[in-house]
């Protein structure tokens, strides 16, 4: 990997890891669902005028507004509220053996032993973080798995679904999910508007960040970057994001560190490590990097 594309993959997990901190201090002047609102309000006016749908596109982009724009986004919004960014990032980050598991069961895609016992050990690291102070109740918890399964499910809806570009998915997904979102909001959460007209640059920096940053700049490099190199070479990194999370956590918004926290993220991230990465495809690019450059194209 060419070494501007090495600090272009850095900066694309950063920014997901410093989304956790924006969306914090964006909830100190908005309300969690109303948050999610305004960003998806955001996406969708950045990137319709610039993309189109067609008819057979559109159902699958309705479940995902449902299952990727109120299940995960609404839900981590809400679950962050309660808990820190690290460990909000942390659960959320089961996401990917959850839908390796989903794939196994309803796709019939086939999952190795290595791979189950990657997922074991992940699982095994949220029973850990569950006894962590930084989860305060079975429920945070509960929003924040069903964050996830939100996540993995979307994963499954886009590999059945036809093709739709990912700026497009994510602009269409985003306008779709504001109705769902927005009534939401308004049967629980209340002066919504008074909030931001008195919001201050945190809850501004919440939206715009979690909006434009996130998923238009780190998205649209994310995916060009996947054109460019192997995906099995790509998606490792994606690891890091819940490890700079917890350090920007600790750093940035003072969160703690306790023994609960620390061994559940390890658990969590090392059982993803071992479901995700293919050791052997990883070992042939090592010998041979120029033939592995030559099959990408």
């Amino acid at each position: 990997m060419a070494l501007r594309h090495f600090f272009l993959v850095l900066m694309v997990v950063s920014i997901w890891a410093f989304n956790n901190v924006a969306i914090k201090w964006g909830l100190l002047d908005l309300p969690p669902l109303f948050l999610t609102c305004m960003r998806f309000v955001v996406v969708a006016l950045v990137l319709l005028p610039f993309t189109r749908v067609t008819r057979a596109q559109l159902p699958w982009l309705a479940a995902l507004a449902f299952t990727f724009g109120f299940m995960h986004f609404s839900l981590l919004f809400v679950g962050i509220g309660y808990t820190d960014a690290g460990t909000a990032a942390v659960v959320v980050q089961l996401g990917t053996p959850i839908a390796m598991l989903l794939a196994w069961v309803i796709l019939k895609e086939r999952l190795s032993l290595i791979q189950l016992c990657g997922i074991l050990i992940s699982l095994s690291g949220v029973a850990v973080l569950s006894g962590s102070p930084t989860i305060p109740s079975w429920w945070v918890l509960t929003l924040l798995l069903t964050s996830a399964v939100g996540w993995a499910v979307s994963n499954l809806i886009v590999k059945k679904a036809p093709p739709i570009k990912p700026l497009t998915m994510t602009g269409w997904l985003s306008f779709m999910a504001i109705p769902v979102v927005g009534l939401t909001s308004w049967l629980t959460e209340e002066h919504q508007i008074d909030a931001l007209l008195h919001a201050t640059w945190r809850g501004w920096f919440g939206i715009l960040f979690s909006a434009i940053a996130s998923s238009v700049v780190a998205y649209s490099l994310w995916y060009a970057l996947l054109k460019k190199y192997n995906i099995n070479l790509i998606m490792p990194y994606s690891l890091l994001t819940p490890v700079l999370a917890v350090i920007m956590g600790v750093l940035v918004l003072g969160d703690s560190l306790n023994q609960f926290k620390v061994a559940g993220s390890l658990l969590v991230i090392l059982g993803t490590a071992i479901a995700v990465i293919n050791i052997r495809n990883l070992r042939m690019h090592a010998r041979f990097p120029r033939l592995s450059l030559r099959r990408k194209h």
